[in-house]
């Protein structure tokens, strides 16, 4: 899987946000995008799934304690499409992490208990254009 950009130090803290644009390729699999500590603490595990993994059109949502996965969480809605781009907002709450898709949003728990998030990273089949966070 092909690695994008890295950022850390976001200091993402609850009542803030971080809105990511970009292009999925259009042979997609599967992309990924993380928030957290760092790459061994991650509160959100952001993961649409084309075809891969044994899912279709699905994408599927985890936490990532070291080298420790949490439970699946897959949302049925999938808004996505091969060769299109997409505007994603990951909103920090007290206690969950809201993410805005288009005509769709959903909350996925913070189960780490993160009082920040400073780390952000995308992977897969998808070209990051911009990031924005208020």
């Amino acid at each position: 899987m092909s690695c994008g950009p890295v950022c850390t130090n976001l200091g993402l803290k609850p009542g803030q946000r971080l809105t990511v644009k970009g292009k999925i390729a259009p042979n997609a699999k599967s992309f990924v995008m993380n928030l957290g500590k760092d790459a061994t603490l991650l509160g959100l595990h952001f993961n649409p799934r084309f075809d891969a993994h044994g899912d279709v059109n699905t994408i599927v949502c985890n936490s990532k304690k070291v080298e420790e996965w949490g439970a699946e969480h897959r949302e049925g809605v999938f808004p996505f499409q091969k060769g299109g781009t997409v505007e994603i907002t990951f909103g920090v709450n007290q206690n969950d992490v809201t993410v805005q898709l288009p005509g769709h949003q959903f909350t996925f728990p913070n189960r780490l208990n993160l009082p920040v998030f400073d780390y952000f990273d995308t992977q897969g089949d998808f070209t990051l254009q911009s990031l924005s966070w208020e």
